[in-house]
């Protein structure tokens, strides 16, 4: 039986389930062993109590109670195995690079960590990305499997735990292009809301998503947690769908899935928020917009801007349109250049 050990969340495990980060350090401490310690308050993150589904940040110190000599067997390091086309296709989505920083325009589709039955995501495939250097990039923050956009890396230690701290606290820009149903009225304006995560089912809890709930009703919602979008409706088609830009305020968990369904208009092939199987005949309501508008989620990050750890510059870095959302825009006469480099300038 091992004592007490407390351990320091490093830049590469931050973002993920506590389970699953205890689980990669001991593999044969099983998972209910772990809900047991969650339960009866023996793992604890920064002193405070958790659920198997709390995520970790770096630096953060991880409480692991005493374990039985079966348990303490460390996982072995895992020796990375990228295909030929894999890394062409990862180094192909490089957008910019210099010493400290890396950024790639993320496809839709690949997801940023590994999670229950996934296998191939950025993190995996970051060996491929180290270029000139010994370790590989490291992540700072996350985007959803199926949005596109701007990914950052972090290429050293030291510029890690610059951006990390930057994200969360807030000391970055995003803007995010959609493609939505209907029309969003006033053309410029705002969605604030209390957002909490509803159960979905099964172990793994397929089917989890946030709902959003009245400001006046955050305090008295368990778990419940302040969420603020701003968004400009920059072109139309009739009343069918809208191209918007939105500029996340706070960084909650399908923040800008969860706003737009809120305010009845969806993001086109977000079956999740917009209801897969509904029409949109323009009324603004229903992800699927039909016609030959493809059917996945038209959700981008175009824009991000932060101040470079070692320069202390500020960097703006833009992502183009993944091949299903050109050709969305393609269907409807609009250009990537149509859009201000910063539709929300006049709220500035």
């Amino acid at each position: 039986m091992s004592g007490v050990q407390n351990i320091t969340v490093s830049e590469d495990d931050a973002g993920q389930r506590i389970d699953r980060w205890l689980r990669r350090l001991f593999p044969h401490v099983n998972q209910g062993r772990i809900e047991k310690m969650c339960r009866k308050g023996e793992l604890r993150l920064d002193g405070g109590r958790v659920k198997a589904n709390t995520r970790v940040e770096a630096g953060q110190t991880v409480r692991v109670p005493p374990l039985a000599a079966s348990d303490l067997k460390l996982a072995a390091p895992r020796e990375a195995r990228i295909s030929e086309a894999d890394a062409k296709m990862i180094r192909d989505c490089v957008i910019y690079k210099d010493d400290a920083v890396l950024a790639i325009n993320k496809p839709a589709g690949l997801a940023v960590q590994g999670g229950s039955g996934t296998t191939k995501h950025v993190d995996g495939l970051a060996e491929a990305l180290k270029f000139d250097l010994d370790e590989k990039p490291r992540l700072v923050h996350r985007l959803d499997k199926d949005t596109s956009g701007v990914l950052i890396l972090a290429r050293t230690r030291l510029a890690a735990q610059a951006l990390t701290a930057a994200f969360r606290h807030h000391a970055t820009r995003k803007i995010y292009w959609a493609l939505v149903a209907g029309v969003p009225t006033p053309y410029l304006g705002e969605v604030k809301c209390g957002l909490v995560k509803a159960g979905g089912h099964g172990r793994s809890g397929e089917g989890e998503k946030m709902i959003a709930v009245h400001l006046n009703e955050v305090d008295s919602t368990p778990g419940a947690k302040r969420s603020h979008t701003q968004y400009a409706t920059l072109y139309r088609v009739a009343n069918r769908a809208s191209w918007v830009a939105m500029e996340p305020i706070t960084g909650r968990t399908h923040q800008l899935r969860a706003h737009m369904a809120e305010i009845g208009h969806p993001i086109a092939g977000d079956g999740k928020y917009g209801g897969s199987g509904q029409d949109n005949m323009g009324d603004g309501w229903g992800a699927q917009i039909g016609g030959v508008i493809s059917k996945k989620l038209h959700l981008h990050c175009r824009r991000m801007a932060f101040e470079h750890p070692d320069t202390k510059k500020q960097v703006s870095i833009v992502a183009e349109l993944p091949e299903h959302m050109k050709q969305s825009w393609d269907t409807f006469g609009w250009t990537e250049d149509l859009a201000a480099d910063d539709p929300f300038e006049s709220l500035r």
